[in-house]
C-alpha cells in the first residue's frame, strides 16, 4: 500500500486506469510522463528556492554577528581613556566604516537573493521549454 503514496506509485495507478480507456490519438503514458516531469520540476524549483532562503538567512546572521562584534569592540575602545577630540574622530571613522559595510552587506544580500531567484526560474523555464517541445511532438502527424 505504501507504493500508492509515492509519486511513481501514483503515476503507475493513473497509468493503469487510463490504459483501460483506449482513445485514438490519445497517448495516456506520454501525458502522464509529462505531468511527472512537471512535478519533478516543481520539486526542484522549490528545493532551489529553499536553498536560496537558507543562504540569505545565513548571510543575514553573519551580518548581525559581525555588526554586534564591531559595536562591542567600539564600545570597549570607547571606555578606555581617550581625549574628547580623539574619541570623536574614532566615532566618526567607526560610523563611516559601519555605513560602508552596511552597503556592501546589502549588496551581497541582494546578489544572493537574485541568484536564488534566477536559479529557480531557470528550472521552471527549462521545464516550460521541454513542455513546448513535447506538445510540438504530440501534434506532429503519426508516420505509419
Amino acid at each position: 500500500m505504501m507504493e500508492a503514496t509515492t509519486s511513481n506509485g501514483i503515476f503507475a495507478s493513473y497509468q493503469k486506469i487510463l490504459g483501460q480507456f483506449k482513445l485514438p490519438g490519445f497517448d495516456a503514458s506520454a501525458i502522464l510522463e509529462s505531468r511527472r516531469k512537471d512535478i519533478e520540476a516543481i520539486v526542484e524549483a522549490n528545493t532551489t528556492v529553499l536553498a536560496g532562503v537558507q543562504s540569505v538567512a545565513r548571510k543575514q546572521a553573519e551580518i548581525v554577528r559581525s555588526t554586534l562584534t564591531g559595536l562591542q569592540s567600539f564600545a570597549t575602545r570607547g571606555t578606555q581613556a581617550e581625549s574628547g577630540e580623539q574619541s570623536a574622530a574614532n566615532a566618526g571613522e567607526f560610523v563611516r566604516q559601519t555605513l560602508h559595510k552596511a552597503l556592501v552587506d546589502a549588496q551581497e544580500l541582494a546578489d544572493t537573493a537574485y541568484r536564488a531567484q534566477a536559479d529557480s526560474i531557470a528550472v521552471v523555464t527549462k521545464r516550460v521549454a521541454e513542455h513546448v517541445e513535447e506538445l510540438k511532438a504530440s501534434l506532429q502527424p503519426k508516420k505509419n
